[in-house]
């Protein structure tokens, strides 16, 4: 099957350090090549790929996301993909809606993966607009603000089995991975951790737009001589943070669509303490690769009790529901569907 993989510009594909949507762009489009089929992938020209890689700017844009020349790329980006559209028996595209005003045009299928929340309200007139447009949703809970739409599946994402090594044997530590933000929480994964007396370290990206926010309510408490903040990590210093982690700490305030963190963890065998907010009730067997709670004295007790939950078991789960190959399948199938439609 020829296919065209359509990326974000924001990060290289794979991104370097902290980048979710990049990052699954490459595991489906690697594993898509290895499987035989004849991928081309749209990214910046940074990126790694075994893919045929067509680039309409040099290096990923995430530096100009708060001066929009990033929109300018994209629309070449766009319009480079308009002229070879017809090379494509499908087009897959993972750019929000920037394409849908050009892709409505598309002769060849198309579909669109939804990777963000949809729960802001511009989005209603936007997608009931655009409503011949093919979806595919992360999670079913993120369908839930737009349930009407043009949904064509739901595909939880996954990785490579290889990515990460299964350990038996963590340390003490609990681990906080994300993005410093509001809705994250990161507060509330240091309160976790300084309740249970253990030692936390925070992997986490830190916005220009979220520098405020970081001075007045995280820095202070980094103090703490248990808070170790490591700032934004990739590659190996990421692996070692979750392979040797007891626990990766999720304590999020928002309706997060999928949280590919939780399944990096579960690779590792590393289980998940996580309030039960948007996709977590999919992602997270309570009980089984970690903790579902609802408010911090539930998340205290679940971490000083994270022990009970079998590493073995948060393994075997990954391998289960969440690899690259089960993802590609189910992509591969809704593709089918619709070059059936």
């Amino acid at each position: 099957m020829k296919i065209a993989q359509v990326s974000p510009l924001f990060e290289s594909v794979p991104p370097k350090a902290y980048g979710g949507t990049e990052r699954v762009v490459s595991y489906l489009t690697e594993e898509l090549v290895r499987q035989g089929h004849d991928v081309t992938l749209f990214a910046s020209g940074d990126s790694e790929t075994k893919a045929r890689l067509i680039s309409s700017v040099e290096q990923s844009v995430r530096d100009s996301a708060l001066d929009h020349s990033w929109m300018g790329y994209h629309l070449i980006q766009m319009d480079v993909l308009a002229a070879m559209a017809e090379e494509f028996d499908i087009i897959h595209f993972h750019t929000d809606f920037l394409q849908f005003p050009t892709a409505k045009y598309f002769s060849t299928p198309h579909v669109t993966t939804l990777h963000g929340r949809l729960d802001l309200p511009y989005l209603v007139p936007l997608y009931r607009h655009f409503d011949s447009q093919h979806l595919v949703s992360i999670s079913d809970s993120q369908r839930e603000p737009l349930r009407w739409a043009n949904w064509l599946a739901t595909v939880h994402h996954g990785i490579p089995d290889d990515l990460y090594s299964f350990n038996p044997d963590p340390g003490d530590y609990f681990l906080f991975l994300g993005r410093i933000s509001p809705e994250k929480r990161v507060d509330r994964a240091i309160e976790i951790a300084l309740r249970c007396d253990r030692p936390i370290f925070i992997g986490a990206k830190l916005n220009k737009a979220e520098e405020p926010y970081f001075k007045e309510f995280i820095k202070p408490l980094l103090r703490h001589p248990l808070v170790t903040y490591v700032g934004e990590v990739g590659g190996k210093d990421k692996r070692e943070l979750l392979e040797n982690a007891a626990a990766l700490l999720f304590p999020i305030d928002w309706p997060e669509p999928f949280g590919l963190v939780m399944i990096e963890s579960f690779s590792c065998g590393t289980p998940v303490v996580a309030y039960g907010h948007g996709s977590v009730p999919e992602i997270v067997e309570d009980g089984v690769t970690g903790f579902i709670v609802s408010n911090q004295e539930e998340a205290v007790r679940a971490a000083m009790h994270i022990d009970s939950i079998s590493r073995e078991n948060c393994r075997a789960a990954f391998e289960r529901r969440f690899t690259a190959p089960h993802m590609a399948a189910n992509y591969l199938e809704a593709y089918r569907r619709l070059l059936a439609t």
